[in-house]
């Protein structure tokens, strides 16, 4: 028996019953090719300009609004912008990670004015305290007299509230003539009660052109929106109507398809709105009112970008790049000293080469060294744990209880087969059985695998549950920031100076 681990389907289990989903990796239908007149999916030219007209719109009137109160408020008619030269490089990032720059369905610039006064605040402070400290290296605000910085302050958050206003005014004006289509998944009593809102509010830029839903209540016969089928008409939908936003109704169809038509939802580059039934959002933590918004009273939660598309992933690589290339280096010695021990060990081939499926379900060969020698290629790629395998020898069981037989993967990372921090690969044949069991298993494979993970950091190595470790590494992906990285290679190096032998 080369299969040891009980969600594994055993041969001769049926699999009668069981739920095969598009997004199985090895099972994947082919995506039809794209027609000329379709438009295209993703972050295109047009859908990315329309983005970003709002975010800079703001910049430019906080920009303005640094400009204007540091010339009213002047003391030296030479410099007029000294003070907004001091202020700005501070207050924009400040506005920026608080999240002013964002698209919100019910934008309003007094929701935003006490935002906008801590964090104008906090950046007058600290342009008065940088000139202090860098003289000359800094530009002065001027005189920091409680009254000259309080007048500064009221100018600043007065004229950058007008610009908000006006620029909001405008943008409701352009929503009206202009309607962006939309998808509601759900055709429940909810989705039904969010549509007409759409419809009749047009302030809201939404045009409702079908819901989603596999299973949908009957719809009265002069409902005005069709029920387009379920999540696998997702894509052709939203290539056929140029769909931009999707809003996820509660009590739409079960919990697994939600979860797998948001997930392609957010692949195809819509941007996704959830719309629960609970109505005390607003007694959240701030973190995530943060991405909190409402339509016409219903709350609205704003799904953020997949990890792939967000900024700081270019930053991830770049560390994949520079830690794998200097870990080489650094680790040499004992990479020649680990080849030696497993040539003594177990003979020629000190390398061991394994396919292992990475992102996007692609297939690759993971490099470790060998701790025991497979009788053959298929006990390599169907045994499950070779942990207590007796004919592992003191070499091989000093490298898996130390992690040292991983090391060898640092070239596939620099390679850029694989990340430091991601799932753990597997191999395809338990790809394909455990994608048979656990419908969100794929999904573990949106962004490179990694040598360590959340799932491994705590605990879920060796022969452990396969359902906590799609949950754990769905949830790195969910959740996935630099400092999320950082974090788990910290604890993975902690891990490492107290070894389980997992």
């Amino acid at each position: 028996m080369t299969i040891d681990h009980e969600s594994v389907p055993r041969p001769g289990r049926s699999t009668a019953g069981v739920r095969r989903t598009t997004t199985e990796v090895l099972d994947r239908p082919t995506r039809p090719a794209q027609s000329r007149s379709a438009p295209p999916l993703g972050r295109h030219r047009r859908g990315l300009r329309s983005r970003l007209v709002l975010p800079v719109g703001l910049l430019m009137v906080d920009a303005l609004a640094g400009c204007g109160a540091a010339a009213v408020c002047a003391v030296d008619p030479a410099h007029p912008l000294a003070g907004a030269a001091a202020v700005l490089p501070v207050l924009l990032p400040l506005n920026l990670a608080g999240g002013l720059y964002r698209i919100r369905m019910t934008p309003s610039a007094l929701d935003e004015l006490p935002a906008l006064a801590g964090r104008a605040a906090v950046a007058l402070a600290f342009a008065v305290t940088l000139a202090a400290a860098l003289s000359g290296h800094w530009p002065s605000c001027g005189p920091a007299t409680p009254l000259r910085l309080l007048a500064l302050l009221g100018v600043l958050l007065l004229t950058a509230a007008l610009g908000r206003a006006a620029l909001y005014g405008a943008l409701r004006r352009v929503r009206r003539r202009r309607p962006v289509p939309v998808l509601v998944l759900g055709a429940g009593p909810l989705g039904q009660r969010v549509a007409a809102v759409l419809r009749e509010r047009r302030e809201y830029g939404m045009r409702p052109v079908g819901y989603l839903d596999p299973d949908p209540v009957l719809l009265p016969g002069d409902s005005p929106l069709p029920v387009l089928g379920g999540r696998e008409v997702l894509e052709r939908e939203v290539r056929r109507h140029g769909v931009r936003h999707v809003l996820a109704t509660a009590g739409a169809a079960n919990e697994a398809e939600t979860t797998a038509a948001l997930r392609e939802a957010t692949r195809l580059g819509c941007q996704v709105w959830l719309v629960p039934a609970l109505r005390e959002y607003g007694s959240l933590e701030p973190a995530v009112r943060r991405c909190a918004d409402h339509l016409w009273g219903f709350p609205c939660l704003r799904l953020g970008r997949p990890a792939l598309r967000r900024p700081g992933w270019a930053a991830k690589r770049a560390l994949d790049v520079v830690a794998s290339g200097l870990g080489l280096i650094a680790v040499a010695p004992v990479l020649a000293v680990c080849a030696i021990a497993v040539r003594w060990d177990t003979g020629p081939g000190v390398l061991f080469r394994q396919q292992r499926t990475g992102l996007d379900g692609k297939v690759f060969t993971v490099l470790k060294f060998r701790t025991l020698r497979p009788s053959n290629e298929h006990e390599s790629a169907t045994r499950w744990s070779i942990s207590e395998d007796n004919r592992m020898g003191p070499v091989g069981r000093l490298l898996r209880r130390s992690s040292l037989d991983e090391l060898p993967q640092l070239w596939n990372v620099l390679r850029g087969d694989m990340s430091l921090v991601g799932p753990r690969p597997e191999r395809p044949y338990f790809v394909m059985r455990f994608a048979q069991t656990h419908p969100e298993y794929a999904d573990r494979h949106r962004v490179p695998v990694g040598i360590t993970g959340l799932a491994q950091v705590n605990g879920l190595r060796g022969d452990t549950s396969i359902e906590d470790r799609i949950r754990y590494d769905n949830r790195y992906i969910e959740s996935w920031s630099l400092w999320q990285d950082v974090k788990i290679l910290l604890r993975t190096a902690a891990l490492m100076l107290h070894p389980d032998g997992s």
